[in-house]
């Protein structure tokens, strides 16, 4: 009898045990999720993008003209001042060296033109001849004249050649003049660069440029001794405390920004970050291609800094965080919580350990929040990042208490 009841006992015990493990089997495990709540307080909408410092007025100052450029002595953050400090000296260019051909014909030219002074002054002295002549044949006539043994128009005659070789000289001697001319022509056409150098002395052979304003050397663009053209860039020149910030935005994020305003300048190198204001937006837009390689269309915003810190220079990189809404007691769920669900936002809340899929109305989003216009309310939990295993009514549990 007893053995029955054992066995009895025996096969209750096992048939209780399989439909346990058959129930534990078959029953819903809750699914793991990470969770956040719904909270109210201030929120900010900002468009986050690099900038970079510069100079609000840079004078870049050019050659005024071809020559040789000597070497320029300053550097960059040497102070100069207005029409004082000497940014560049300028000299006249050299001449080319001369082929064997060139020289051959140059000397041929200076030849011809000595033979042709020559020439000039043999005119000359044939016409100061017959002006002696003429002056003598007209000194008789007078005397004639005078004892009208010949007319009056034949002294007037003779008084009129006078008068024409005079002229004869002084085109004789004009032209002596230009025959010179041109020797000096041929012989400086001649000269070798060399001999030229030797012979320029004095300081009227080159021409200082001065700083046209007071600041500081921001780029020394040429600064070996060289041949230049004229408008060719030699030095930057700026106040590097007078510094604006320009910041290139997608022209999408540019029309959300409106002149005033406030931008907060971080990640400048300094301990605080810096306070700025929108002073500008460029009316135009430049194309730009991304790190992706896509065609963008960027604009310019200028900002104006509160304070420009010591250590803040020209050309710096800095991160502009510009501020395009802001609210002090927004109610906001994070962007990790919400998506799209039959063409609608969507949350799933947690309700008594359960996912409860709701439709949500947002407003303004960052990148950390959205606002929330309908569907949630202060203190309400909604699961970060759901999975495609949660549905409506799925068993859920936090993570970290699980973990916990």
């Amino acid at each position: 009898m007893m053995r029955l009841w054992l066995k009895r006992l025996f096969f209750t015990a096992l048939t209780i045990a399989i439909a346990g493990g058959f129930y534990m089997a078959l029953k819903e495990k809750p699914i793991l999720v990470d969770i956040a709540r719904v909270t109210a307080g201030p929120m900010q909408v900002t468009i986050n993008e690099e900038g970079e410092t510069r100079v609000r007025d840079v004078y870049t100052v050019s050659s005024p003209m071809d020559g040789h450029l000597e070497r320029i002595e300053l550097e960059e953050g040497d102070a100069v001042k207005a029409n004082e400090t000497i940014i560049a000296s300028i000299r006249p260019l050299d001449p080319p060296f001369l082929d064997e051909r060139t020289r051959t014909e140059l000397l041929a030219a200076l030849e011809a033109a000595r033979s042709a002074v020559k020439v000039a002054e043999v005119e000359l002295t044939r016409a100061e001849v017959a002006l002696s002549l003429a002056k003598s044949e007209y000194q008789r006539a007078s005397k004639l004249a005078n004892t009208n043994i010949i007319s009056q128009s034949q002294l007037e005659k003779a008084y009129n050649a006078v008068q024409l070789q005079e002229a004869q000289v002084e085109s004789a001697k004009a032209n002596i003049r230009l025959r010179n001319a041109e020797l000096d022509s041929a012989r400086a056409r001649i000269t070798e660069t060399r001999e030229l150098q030797t012979r320029r002395t004095g300081e009227d052979c080159c021409m200082d440029i001065t700083a046209p304003v007071n600041g500081v050397v921001l780029d020394v663009i040429a600064e070996s001794e060289q041949a230049i053209t004229s408008g060719a860039k030699l030095v930057d020149i700026g106040d590097p405390k007078d510094l604006e910030i320009a910041v290139d935005l997608l022209s999408s994020d540019a029309v959300k920004i409106k002149p005033g305003t406030k931008v907060t300048i971080t990640e400048w190198g300094g301990d605080k970050d810096l306070q700025a204001t929108v002073r500008r937006i460029d009316p135009a837009a430049f194309t730009k291609v991304s790190a992706l390689g896509i065609e963008e269309q960027r604009v310019n915003v200028i900002l104006d800094l509160d304070e420009v810190p010591e250590g803040l220079g020209h050309g710096y990189r800095v991160f502009a965080r510009l501020t395009v809404w802001s609210g002090e007691n927004v109610l906001q769920v994070p962007i990790g919580a919400i998506f799209r669900s039959d063409g609608n936002w969507s949350v799933f809340a947690v309700v008594d350990g359960k996912a409860d899929l709701r439709k949500v109305r947002l407003g303004h989003m960052n990148s950390s929040d959205a606002e929330v216009l309908e569907g949630l309310a202060d203190g309400d939990t909604v699961i970060l990042y759901p999975n495609d295993l949660l549905s409506d009514g799925s068993l859920v549990e936090d993570r970290e208490a699980e973990g916990g």
